[in-house]
C-alpha cells in the first residue's frame, strides 16, 4: 500500500470545506491507509484559490481547475462545484488517470451521468459520490437489524427530506433556482434518501411523481423578480423490488426543518424510525414484546456501532455531519487500496440518477414510469 496520496480539491464552498476537513482528519481518526497530502486547490480565480489553500492547508492554488487535473502530484480529485460542472470535471480527472470523489448529484443531465459512469469504467480508477448519510454507524446498524429479520418482512417504506433554506419567498434568486442546476429538490437532495434506499433495499423499480413550485418567482440583486425554474417540492410513490411499496416527500422550503431526513420502515414483526436531525438515535419497535411493554425504544449511538469508536470511546456523545464525511473519505481510501468499501460508485450512482429522471418523466406524463 502506498504511504501517501496526493489530493486535489476543486471548489471551496460548503461541501469543499467538508472535503478539506475530511482529508485533514481521516488519518488521525482511522490511523491506517495512505496519508493524504494536500497538493492542489482550484477556485474561480487565483486570489480566492490562494486564500482557501492557506486556510485548508493545500500547497498549491490555481484559478483554472484544468491546471489541477494536469498536476502529476495529484492522485485523487475532490469535485465539490455546483451540479452543472460535475460531469466535465470528473470525466477530465478520470481521463487524466486520477481517482475521483464527486459530490452528489452526479450530473444535471442523465446523458452526462452515463458518460461519467462510462469514463470511470474505462479508466479503471475509483470514482465515488458524496453520499455521506449512508456512512452513519446507526444506518449500518439499521441494515443489520433488517438482515437479522428483527422486524420481519419489510412491506412499506416512507421517506421525507425537508429543509428551509428556500422557505422565504423573498430570499434572493440564486443558482439552485436555475434550470441549469437540475430539477430542484428531486435531484438536489432527494438523491440522499434514494441512497439510503439503495444500500438498504436495492434500486427503485417504478415511480409516480408530482413536482411543484411553492413560489413562482424570487427577487434578484438587480431588482426585478425572476421566475423560479426548478421545483422545490416533490411527492413520489415508488416500489422497491416487487414486494415493498413506498412514499417519498421532499421540500426545500419547509419552515422549521433544518436537515431532516426521516426514514420509516414497516415490517411484519415491527418498525424502525430514523431522523437525520437526531442522527445519533434510532427508534425500534418489535411486536414480540409483551403487550404491556410494547413501544418504540431508543437505540443511542455508541462505540459498539462501528466506526463510532474511532471518534469517541463513550456512548451518548454523538457524531456530526463532518464525521460522516471523514468516514466516507476512509471508505474511498479503502476502495483505492482494493479493500472492501461502503461507497456508492459511479455505476451505482447512475442507478440513482435513472430513478430521479424517471420521477421527472412521471411528473411530465402524469403516470407510473419504470426505472432504469
Amino acid at each position: 500500500m502506498q504511504s501517501a496520496i496526493g489530493v486535489g480539491l476543486i471548489g471551496t464552498g460548503y461541501m469543499g470545506k467538508c472535503h478539506a476537513l475530511a482529508w485533514n482528519g481521516v488519518k488521525a481518526v482511522f490511523g491506517d491507509g495512505p496519508r493524504p497530502v494536500l497538493v492542489h486547490l482550484a477556485e474561480v480565480n487565483e486570489e480566492l484559490a490562494r486564500q482557501k489553500a492557506d486556510e485548508f492547508g493545500f500547497a498549491k492554488a490555481t484559478g483554472d481547475w484544468r491546471d489541477l487535473i494536469a498536476d502529476p502530484d495529484v492522485d485523487v480529485v475532490s469535485v465539490t462545484t455546483p451540479n452543472a460542472f460535475h460531469a466535465e470535471m470528473a470525466i477530465a480527472a478520470l481521463e487524466a488517470g486520477k481517482h475521483v470523489w464527486c459530490e452528489k448529484p452526479m450530473a444535471v443531465a442523465l446523458a452526462d451521468a452515463e458518460r461519467m459512469a462510462a469514463a470511470a469504467q474505462a479508466s479503471g480508477k475509483v470514482a465515488v459520490l458524496g453520499y455521506n448519510y449512508i456512512q452513519n454507524p446507526l444506518i449500518r446498524q439499521l441494515g443489520t437489524i433488517l438482515a437479522d429479520g428483527t422486524i420481519g418482512t419489510v412491506n412499506h417504506v416512507r421517506l421525507e427530506m425537508d429543509e428551509d433554506f428556500m422557505a422565504d419567498p423573498e430570499a434572493l434568486f440564486y443558482w439552485k433556482s436555475e434550470a441549469s442546476s437540475g430539477y430542484g429538490a428531486l435531484d438536489d437532495f432527494g438523491v440522499h434518501p434514494l441512497s439510503l434506499l439503495q444500500v438498504l433495499f436495492g434500486p427503485v423499480t417504478r415511480v409516480f411523481a408530482h413536482l411543484s413550485k411553492p413560489y413562482a418567482d424570487r427577487p434578484t440583486r438587480e431588482g426585478p423578480r425572476r421566475a423560479v425554474e426548478t421545483f422545490d417540492t416533490a411527492s413520489v410513490l415508488f416500489e422497491v423490488g416487487s414486494d415493498i411499496s413506498g412514499v417519498m416527500a421532499l421540500n426545500r422550503s419547509a419552515w422549521g426543518r433544518k436537515g431532516r431526513i426521516v426514514l420509516q420502515i414497516f415490517g411484519s414483526k415491527g418498525s424502525i424510525v430514523y431522523d437525520q436531525e437526531r442522527m445519533n438515535e434510532l427508534q425500534l419497535y418489535t411486536a414480540s414484546d409483551r403487550s404491556t411493554e410494547q413501544g418504540f425504544r431508543t437505540i443511542l449511538a455508541g462505540p459498539q456501532h462501528r466506526p463510532y469508536d474511532r471518534f469517541i470511546p463513550a456512548p451518548g456523545h454523538g457524531l456530526g455531519f463532518n464525521d460522516l464525511k471523514i468516514i466516507e473519505c476512509h471508505e474511498l481510501l479503502n476502495a483505492i487500496s482494493g479493500a472492501s468499501a461502503r461507497v456508492i460508485d459511479f455505476s451505482t450512482g447512475l442507478i440513482i440518477e435513472q430513478a430521479v429522471h424517471a420521477m421527472f418523466e412521471s411528473h411530465r406524463r402524469g403516470g407510473w414510469v419504470i426505472c432504469g
